[in-house]
């Protein structure tokens, strides 16, 4: 293709895109960004303040997640939470919170930006605690009386942790 052709051609698709991108979106405020910054890493940075018990989180998964995993988590195979732990090497392995997360850390930050499923983001603090101890409590990963938060949450060991392979000196196994 001749020069003069690629450089209109160009020319005109960049003014064509800055057109177009005038009409999308509008400008990310510092408020905005802030309430999408809600990241929580494996050494549980950021967690907020609040608490939950492994019955409180019971009553809440009834009521708001049983419907898409089952009781106690055991539902079909892509929404299974429970079980699979020491399958992940094997030919059917069973991917679940207790087989193949490596920090509990990172569970409660996916169950607070994705679940519910069809309303994502509305637990409060509280409830996604209670409902990620609930979920570790079915594979026995915390006591049933257990009650986590931001101090004790890190600290869950999980079963998979050591199957993980991290670059970062702090987040090494234990």
């Amino acid at each position: 293709m001749r020069p003069e052709l690629v450089l209109a051609l160009l020319a005109s698709v960049t003014l064509g895109s800055a057109t177009f991108a005038q009409n999308l979106g509008k400008p990310a405020t510092p408020a905005a960004m802030a309430a999408s910054d809600i990241s929580i890493g494996p050494d549980g940075a950021g967690l907020p303040p609040g608490s939950g018990s492994v019955a409180e989180g019971a009553r809440i998964y009834a009521a708001k997640c049983v419907v898409c995993h089952g009781p106690d988590g055991a539902g079909a195979p892509g929404d299974r939470l429970t079980g699979g732990v020491g399958t992940l090497k094997s030919e059917r392995p069973v991917r679940t919170v207790a087989s193949f997360w490596p920090y509990a850390t990172t569970v409660f930050d996916y169950t607070r930006r994705a679940m519910p499923l069809t309303t994502p983001q509305s637990l409060t603090n509280d409830e996604v605690y209670a409902v990620t101890a609930y979920m570790l409590s079915i594979d026995g990963i915390v006591a049933k009386n257990a009650r986590l938060d931001a101090a004790s949450l890190p600290q869950v060991v999980m079963p998979n942790q050591v199957g993980i392979v991290s670059w970062e000196p702090k987040l090494r196994r234990r």
